[in-house]
């Protein structure tokens, strides 16, 4: 780690002025961020800042990614600004979120698995996993807090533990006690969107019970009032988090059924359809190989006509949710616009992970995991598809549609866990609008790059308590100029299962439980030509296997402790591929 890195600030700005030279890069970057260098200005000129949070959505579940699925609002932002295509998440919600929050890996800051349960342990267990942010490690919203910003967020939290009997531990994770003027939402990995379980600032509230209420629309109701405060000049900085797209596939019937059909020549079409738009729109490069369907998904063609029926019905409700989702986004942008705020805000969307694939071979119908319901009894029931008696999540072969044209979904550390799409809008400031890109981007990133927006970094110490080293760094660079330096480095871990990449080179390991981590068996990548990770080259340059694992513990042992780097034994279960654990995830 560098010193610029440790004491917090992005080394990012000084590469971009050494590439593009001292006189190219006052006019390029310079002016139009001036309010970084001059405070005068600040008030006035910071942007707003809106960060969107999508659920479960894969790589090619947008529109502007090559869907089908009708998001034109999304859309519109990736017309107007940037789409990144080499964006990179940690696989699963809650370690995504905490490196989104923190600017550090969440192996650093004890969220390298989802939020602790149950009883709680003792303050003076080492807990890796425990799901409480340490004190001492700064979030985003602390540092714009003392930036003079206002700061909100609304809906999924999942950045707490939920121990029994701890109210006072847990509320130490809570938004308001990590940097939110505040909050509305819910703190789980996934609610009911009709009647969902919410929390207000520090204080649980009711179950909403209007007949027509649904969560997306409640939080942008009051995302679109938070935005049109007036809030003694600050700029805000709005975390927007829906339960949409995880499941439950909840969302009015009508959204549903304007795709009645529309899956009906199911995940490999849909699949091979996605991939040809990707490439004709360049959002993939042309000679982006399909890797096979994995060995564990059905081919469509070999299921009955029943099996067809009810998960093509799975999918509609999915896009449907999807649609209805990307209606509520267009609402808070048109109320942006109407306030004359769009221009000057920052909104940066992205999906926390690829397509979700813990439904299995048949999906859940009345729960999400481990559902019991038959295919027979789903059929029977399909007029309820989306409705507050069921709590859907599709069968996992949607999910390697969702993360065309990748290997693999969410949890795992293949492309298809992690690559998922970034949209950068900035109308005032960004000028290649609509371009694609390639630049290398990890989740921990994405809160250096709002501080620098905002003139402002992480602290180095606070009250005389050091923090935490931020591992991430400032990307502003890329918004200017499509040759912009980023990370060179960034190692994966969860669950056992792991990836180091180094430039145009990317390993992965395949981790099973009880069996030594040395004796894991490697794939190594070569991205640059192969942006789908569909060859297998670790027979072809052992050597560079080689230094590239070293290069991961060497990592892992700079921002985790080598003792902790363990799997979560309870939460796998077999994942019917036969060369590795599949987690319940939530």
């Amino acid at each position: 780690m560098n010193d610029d890195m440790t004491r917090g600030r992005s080394p990012n700005r000084r590469r971009v002025v050494q590439m593009l030279g001292a006189g190219a890069a006052a006019s390029v970057l310079l002016p139009r961020l001036s309010w970084a260098s001059d405070p005068a200005k600040a008030a006035a000129s910071r942007p707003n800042i809106v960060m969107i949070v999508l659920d479960d959505v894969g790589f090619s579940d947008i529109g502007a990614y090559g869907s089908e699925i009708k998001t034109p609002n999304i859309d519109a932002l990736a017309s107007g600004g940037l789409r990144y295509n080499r964006f990179n998440t940690c696989a699963i919600c809650s370690p995504t979120r905490a490196g989104l929050m923190t600017a550090r890996n969440p192996q650093t800051v004890h969220m390298e698995d989802l939020p602790g349960k149950g009883e709680a342990p003792s303050f003076s267990e080492a807990n890796a996993v425990s799901g409480e942010l340490p004190l001492n490690a700064q979030t985003v919203a602390q540092a714009l807090q003392s930036a003079g910003y206002a700061t909100h967020a609304l809906g999924k939290w999942h950045l707490c533990p939920m121990y029994k009997d701890a109210r006072e531990r847990n509320l130490q994770s809570w938004p308001l006690q990590r940097g939110f003027d505040t909050f509305y939402g819910f703190l789980s990995g996934h609610t009911d969107q009709y009647h969902p379980d919410l929390v207000k600032d520090n204080e649980e509230l009711p179950k909403p019970d209007a007949p027509d209420y649904h969560l997306s629309v409640d939080l942008v109701d009051r995302a679109i009032a938070t935005m049109e405060q007036e809030s003694e000049d600050k700029p805000k900085f709005l975390y927007l988090a829906f339960g949409a797209a995880h499941a439950p596939y909840q969302v009015p019937k009508s959204y549903i059924d304007a795709y009645q059909g529309a899956y009906d020549k199911g995940w490999d079409a849909v699949r091979q359809a996605r991939y040809e738009r990707q490439k004709q729109m360049g959002v993939i490069p042309s000679d982006t190989k399909l890797p096979a369907r994995e060995a564990g998904d059905a081919a469509w063609d070999s299921l009955d006509q029943q099996h067809q029926r009810v998960f093509a019905r799975f999918m509609e409700t999915y896009a449907g949710f999807m649609t209805h989702t990307d209606e509520q986004i267009g609402r808070l942008i048109d109320a942006l616009k109407a306030s004359g705020q769009f221009d000057n805000t920052l909104i940066v969307l992205i999906t926390d992970n690829g397509a979700a694939s813990e439904g299995g071979a048949n999906g859940g119908f009345r729960t999400a995991y481990a559902d019991k319901t038959s295919v027979a009894e789903m059929d029977q029931a399909l007029d309820e598809a989306g409705s507050a008696s069921t709590y859907m999540l599709y069968p996992r072969p949607w999910a390697y549609a969702g993360d065309t044209p990748f290997r693999r979904y969410k949890l795992w550390p293949f492309a298809g866990g992690v690559q998922t799409p970034m949209i950068v809008s900035w109308p005032e400031q960004i000028a290649d609008r609509g371009a694609v890109r390639p630049d290398y981007v990890n989740v921990i990133d994405i809160a250096p790059t709002f501080l620098e927006v905002a003139g402002t970094q992480f602290a180095a110490n606070i009250d005389g308590v050091e923090q935490i080293p931020i591992a991430g760094q400032s990307i502003l660079g890329t918004f200017f100029s499509p040759n912009a330096a980023t990370r060179e480095v960034q190692f994966f871990e969860l669950r056992g299962n792991r990836a180091i990449r180094q430039g145009k080179w990317r390993a992965v390991a395949m981790h099973k439980i009880g069996e030594d981590f040395l004796d894991d068996p490697w794939q190594l990548f070569d991205t640059e030509a192969d942006f789908s990770e569909s060859t297998d080259l670790s027979k072809d340059y052992p050597q560079k296997l080689e230094e590239l694992k070293a290069l991961w513990w060497s990592e892992a042992k700079k921002y985790t402790d080598p003792q902790l780097i363990k799997p979560i034994d309870f939460l796998y279960q077999l994942n019917g591929f036969g060369d590795a654990f599949e987690p319940v995830g939530d």
